[in-house]
């Protein structure tokens, strides 16, 4: 990711240095919030809720080994989480988890990322699936995929 990053850095006047560490160092870099820039996802669910908290919130900021990798003390994002976890129907939580979303956006936390809405693979055509696919969970590969003996038939693989 970063190498394919750090030109568009070159070009806005940034110079950057990119180093490989190893899983060690680097797990123990991410506790110490000892990094400069990281690729990372925030695993979220449907119905998101306490979560938030560690991920965004100030109490976390300074808490080595928190997901608030970003150090992020705000106010406002403190409001909104309570607003999330607070959320008295489905309707009030769609409207706190999208204020949340925007508010983490205007103060530009984070460049986004993964925003394609396809998953990627690349397979032999020998497998079956359902026919509209589940929304989410990145194409459910292999959960919901099925050896298809036809399709490998005409992919020249039998088992």
């Amino acid at each position: 990711m970063f190498l394919f990053y750090k030109p568009s850095l070159d070009r806005i006047g940034i110079t950057a240095t990119v180093r490989t560490v190893d899983d060690a160092q680097y797990q123990n870099r991410l506790r110490a919030f000892d990094f400069d820039i990281i690729t990372n996802g925030w695993p979220e669910s449907l119905s998101p809720g306490n979560e938030q908290r560690g991920y965004w919130g100030s109490q976390a900021a300074d808490q080595p080994g928190s997901f608030n990798l970003i150090g992020i003390k705000n106010p406002a994002v403190d409001a909104l989480i309570d607003k999330v976890i607070f959320a008295t129907s489905r309707d009030d939580l769609i409207a706190a988890t999208r204020a949340l979303d925007r508010v983490l956006l205007w103060n530009h936390y984070v460049v986004p990322q993964w925003t394609y809405p396809y998953v990627r693979s690349a397979r032999w055509d020998r497998f079956g699936h359902p026919d509209p696919m589940p929304k989410y969970g990145r194409a459910a590969f292999p959960t919901v995929w099925w050896w298809d003996a036809d399709k490998a038939a005409k992919a020249g693989t039998k088992s």
